[in-house]
């Protein structure tokens, strides 16, 4: 049952929060300034240190160029990568600058930073160049216009950088040239807070019109530029307005078990971004949200990511998530207790203990940064320790998470029409001891053929290349239609199963009338996959896997001691896929493995477990 899209109660809806608080408009105040001695000389040593060395780097470094060319190049050649390589570290230096002149306190970092400021005050759009379109999914126009901004995500983002920066550093600035904070006011205001209140973009939400983490990312970040400058009251009541209603319209698209159908990556930058709005909303207008937060809806969204992660820096993964993602902080520790989360500020703050870096040197969002040093110390003395989490079945997306001592497993059911969707109804990801078995290779770094009609012929999105069969070589199709059917559920101590018909994710070309599968962890004893197809073609099963298997016979065998033994299958195929892209290494190795399992029969079964100690 599909529980996303229901109407939201009365006292659910952000927007009548607002409406009925009557709340007197305060200014936010996203961390210390940098006049604040106290809280910056009492940081940490080592991490005043890394502030500075980040303040000196960019001092030593010479500012990229943006250029038209560059520009041009996402229309011309589809590629995003080059432009946004230095749009961002144009960015991250400002933030390094910024925060390393916040700590010394002498003015040694000044100059540069204003060399930064305005170098990003003169870029003649904001918007990133795979973003500069007026419609949804509209042609690209080839270069900005100033005349006519696009809102999108970074261009939101950049103007809440810049008010930061002007918090953080007002005095500083002004005392430089009253002119400087007099600019930034201005290009925040006609880049961004007047397109946004005289315009409609997509990501505002209208009627049923499905969002994703653009609503929640944008709204967050525009609240913040409008509150945290002096802009006058009535522009920050309509922008405060507009922000409660897109955010209504984020929030109907998630079902009551909270779950973000783009996955654990996009939960940072949908799901906590709605939390870090409300934070903004909650502080200038007191008391406003209050009632929200023990709603039950918004837990679940906060503990999707804990249900999620699986070890380390490692998490499930499906869509376009990764499987190796950023340690949790300050912004997930804070959404936890906002919600009563017990399990979700445990997780924070172990990951925060453990961060070499918490100060966040390669985020572009200052406010961010700034809220992980103010959280720092409360995550260091929160001493509750991680608890397992219950096996969980979301329904809105159809994603099956349980865990005995040794393995995580995950099965996603569901349709092929999420955001950042991949075709991949009915596959599963496992590990064992926080090492992957079997993966989900994610997503390459994205070029203008991610979101075009050719999405499906880059191979991390094919069925193929995911823990599913294909039919005479005939793959999954994108599209609602094209969905799990009679799935069940059972969540029972000793075993967690389910079960589906996945024939309907194919098209009409498989020649599949049914294609039954079954996944089991068998507390403490393993894994049992069950596949039971009636078709026409003859089926081969991938496996993906990220090391290398031995194989003997219809057995593969892991050097962690896994094993995979498999009955109704034919000759095994072993494929080595070169790893090249810098986006997949991030999570995987030189070379993963695809394994061609050809179907003998209507049958096939498969047991994972650990393999008996010898010796």
């Amino acid at each position: 049952m599909d529980l996303a899209g229901q109407e939201q109660a009365p006292e659910h809806r952000v927007s009548g929060c607002v409406n009925a608080s009557g709340a007197v408009l305060r200014s936010f105040v996203p961390g210390p300034d940098a006049a604040d001695r106290s809280f910056w000389s009492n940081l940490p040593a080592q991490i005043r240190a890394d502030l500075l060395a980040g303040g000196e780097e960019a001092l030593a470094g010479e500012w990229g160029l943006l250029t038209a060319h560059g520009y041009r190049a996402y229309r011309e050649q589809g590629d995003r990568a080059g432009y946004e390589a230095i749009y961002f570290q144009r960015r991250r230096e400002v933030n390094a600058l910024a925060l390393a002149e916040a700590v010394d306190g002498q003015g040694r970092f000044l100059d540069a930073l204003v060399d930064g400021l305005y170098l990003i005050l003169e870029e003649s759009g904001w918007q990133l160049p795979a973003h500069n379109a007026h419609q949804r999914g509209g042609v690209r126009d080839l270069l900005p216009d100033p005349d006519n901004p696009v809102v999108d995500l970074f261009a939101a983002e950049t103007a809440a950088q810049l008010a930061v920066v002007a918090h953080l550093h007002g005095d500083a600035l002004d005392r430089l040239s009253p002119a400087i904070l007099s600019r930034i006011d201005r290009e925040v205001l006609q880049r961004v807070l007047k397109p946004y209140l005289d315009r409609h973009f997509w990501w505002m939400g209208n009627g049923d019109e499905p969002m994703n983490n653009w609503t929640a990312w944008c709204s967050q970040n525009v609240l913040i530029s409008a509150f945290t400058r002096p802009f006058d009251a009535e522009l920050r009541q309509k922008v405060l307005q507009k922000a409660a209603g897109s955010l209504d319209a984020f929030l109907k698209d998630f079902g009551e078990d909270g779950a973000c159908e783009e996955g654990a990556f996009y939960y940072r930058h949908g799901t906590l971004c709605l939390f870090g709005a409300l934070n903004v909303i909650g502080q200038v207008a007191p008391g406003s949200v209050s009632a929200l937060w023990n709603w039950p809806k918004l837990r679940n969204m906060a503990e999707f990511i804990a249900h999620n992660h699986v070890a380390g820096r490692t998490y499930i993964n499906f869509a376009d998530a990764s499987a190796v993602l950023e340690p949790c902080g300050a912004r997930e520790f804070l959404a936890g207790k906002a919600v009563g989360s017990k399990p979700l500020c445990a997780l924070a703050a172990k990951d925060a203990k453990a961060n070499p870096r918490p100060d966040l040197p390669g985020e572009i969002n200052l406010s961010y940064r700034l809220l992980a040093l103010r959280t720092h110390a409360e995550m260091l003395a929160h001493d509750v320790p991680v608890a397992d989490l219950p096996d969980v079945y979301y329904p809105s997306c159809g994603v099956f998470i349980a865990r005995d001592g040794q393995f995580v497993l995950a099965v996603k059911a569901g349709d092929n029409d999420d955001g950042h969707n991949h075709n991949d109804v009915g596959s599963l990801t496992l590990y064992k001891d926080g090492e992957p078995v079997l993966i989900d290779v994610g997503v390459e770094i994205y070029t203008a053929k991610t979101f075009s009609p050719h999405r499906y012929e880059i191979w991390t999105m094919q069925s193929g290349f995911h823990n599913l069969p294909s039919f005479g070589g005939v793959q999954q199709q994108a599209g609602l239609t094209f969905a799990a059917r009679d799935v069940s559920v059972d969540l029972s101590e000793e075993v967690a199963s389910i079960q589906m018909d996945i024939a309907g994710a194919y098209p009409e070309e498989a020649q599949l009338r049914s294609y039954r599968r079954t996944v089991r962890l068998l507390k403490g004893r393993g894994i049992e996959l069950e596949d039971r197809h009636d078709g026409d073609l003859p089926a081969v099963l991938s496996l993906m896997l990220r090391d290398r298997p031995e194989i003997s016979g219809t057995s593969l065998r892991l050097t962690s001691g896994v094993s995979l033994a498999l009955e109704g299958a034919g000759q095994l195929k072993l494929e080595e896929i070169p790893v090249t892209d810098a986006r997949l290494r991030l999570a995987w190795p030189e070379s993963i493995y695809r394994v061609l399992v050809p179907l003998s029969g209507p049958l096939l079964r498969l047991r994972i477990e650990q393999e008996e100690a010898t010796g």
